[in-house]
């Protein structure tokens, strides 16, 4: 096994002294079989050193994500334009085009991440983590030579079947995670990981466009190539033998998935409150670059800077207050807290007059981060270490179903009242309706959690 790992290395080495930049295609393709060449290793001979320190197998895991998340923020600025221009329509009418490649993609994670954590429940996190960078990596080479719209569904088609790369990361957390306060802890750095793989991938995918709006689509395959590499080399096993258990295709079922969350009234409640938060995220995630360019004439560049101190806001509060926040006040606090910021920030997107209005309105809703890791760390401490794997696949279908609907709505919505046939001209109409699913979500979260308490106390004062 060394050896052909030393002759990987030897050919990785060359590809990228020898093969000059004009050969970008080739480069890629290159790279993809190098990567089939690893992961077959892989899978031959999956007795890899697992560090005794915890906080290095954290590390191993952000650092992956990290790259993960760059190779999708490189493209965000650019795909408005890129579908604007392949469909020969107006930005505003190309979001409904933006929002069906969103849904098709979540769609294939609706139906194929639960499958993909009971496979990680088996077979361990870190082989599964790595076909799913691999299978990213084959979607932007197709979405970099892609010559319709066509092309682009189809490479989101196969990125959905396998991008269960933070389904996988969130299962690997869970498992190195000692408590719930360190799970909050943890789960925060998937969110820092996102933030800072946001501050990197936007703004190189606003400098790289000025090469074309292929390129940062090249950029992105690369990267989630050299992620697997990556992966192959560092990432240790997480899940020891011991917890591990069967497939069984009946826990595999998404919706039987859904049913793995309503097992105890307050997970399932809780897990409503997720949903509905994640549903209202996509007024945003499936909508910025649409709005902003519409609204305030914004240039991939300026879409690329913008999504930049998204991340650097992001990044501070799931990498710096989560983890000194959650601690102090607790994770039932910390979820009322950030759902009411990003209830706030939503109103104030709506009625943004000018671009600055933007970057200043991220502040509040950026801050609305603190709620994520808390809810999660609260569900997930619920379940016990050899179902985390289904349980993250669930939630992971939650967030994939509200990915499948939220973005037709918001889109749909924007595109209709940004038209002629609206009865009145509200571009931030899809701001409004994330704000009323966020206030939804924060009045369940306290009827479960107190209703959980008052149980609690109930039990305690009868022993």
């Amino acid at each position: 096994m060394a050896d052909k790992i030393g002759a990987i290395k030897i050919q990785i080495l060359l590809l990228t002294t020898v093969l000059p930049l004009s050969q970008f295609p080739l480069k890629i393709g290159i790279f993809t079989t190098l990567a089939i060449k690893c992961f077959g290793v892989s899978l031959q001979d999956n007795k890899i050193f697992m560090p005794t320190s915890r906080k290095a197998a954290i590390g191993f895991i952000f650092v992956t994500l990290l790259i993960d998340v760059m190779g999708w923020g490189l493209i965000i600025p650019v795909m408005a334009d890129l579908i604007a221009q392949l469909k020969g329509i107006p930005v505003n009418q190309a979001s409904t085009y933006g929002a069906l490649l969103l849904s098709v993609f979540a769609c294939m994670q609706f139906l194929f991440a639960p499958v993909v954590g009971n496979l990680s429940d088996k077979y361990g996190r870190r082989p599964v983590l790595l076909f799913s960078l691999l299978g990213f990596g084959i979607d932007y080479i197709i979405l970099a030579i892609a010559p319709s719209y066509g092309w682009l569904f189809i490479g989101r088609v196969i990125a959905g079947i396998t991008g269960a790369s933070f389904t996988t990361a969130s299962a690997y957390i869970a498992d190195v995670s000692t408590d719930e306060t360190s799970k909050a802890k943890n789960f925060g750095l998937i969110g820092a990981a996102f933030g800072l793989g946001f501050v990197l991938g936007p703004a190189l995918g606003g400098f790289l466009a000025a090469w074309g709006l292929r390129a940062p689509f090249y950029a992105a395959s690369i990267l989630c190539l050299l992620n697997c590499l990556y992966g192959y080399f560092i990432l240790p096993e997480s899940l020891s033998k011991e917890n591990r258990r069967p497939f069984e295709w009946r826990r595999a079922n998404p919706f039987g998935a859904l049913k793995f969350l309503t097992k105890h009234p307050e997970i399932g409640g809780l897990a409503l409150s997720f949903f509905l938060i994640y549903f209202a995220a996509q007024a945003v995630q499936g909508n910025w670059n649409y709005f902003t360019i519409y609204r305030f004439g914004w240039s991939e560049k300026m879409v690329g800077i913008s999504l930049t101190v998204v991340g650097v806001l992001v990044g501070g509060v799931q990498a710096g207050l989560t983890r000194v926040i959650v601690p102090k006040i607790g994770n039932e606090k910390s979820i009322y807290l950030g759902l009411s910021l990003y209830t706030l920030g939503l109103v104030l997107f709506a009625f943004a007059t000018q671009g600055w209005m933007m970057f200043a309105f991220l502040v509040p809703y950026c801050l609305g981060g603190l709620c994520g890791p808390s809810l999660q760390s609260v569900i997930s401490g619920h379940v016990p270490a050899n179902q985390q794997g289904e349980l993250q696949g669930a939630l992971t279908s939650l967030m994939s179903l509200t990915a499948v609907i939220g973005p037709v709505i918001m889109n749909t919505t924007f595109a209709y009242f940004t038209s002629t046939k609206a009865p009145f001209h509200l571009p931030g109409v899809h701001f409004l309706i994330g704000a009323f699913c966020m206030l939804l979500a924060v009045i369940i979260a306290n009827r479960v959690l107190s209703r959980e308490k008052r149980v609690t106390a109930a039990s305690t004062a009868t022993t």
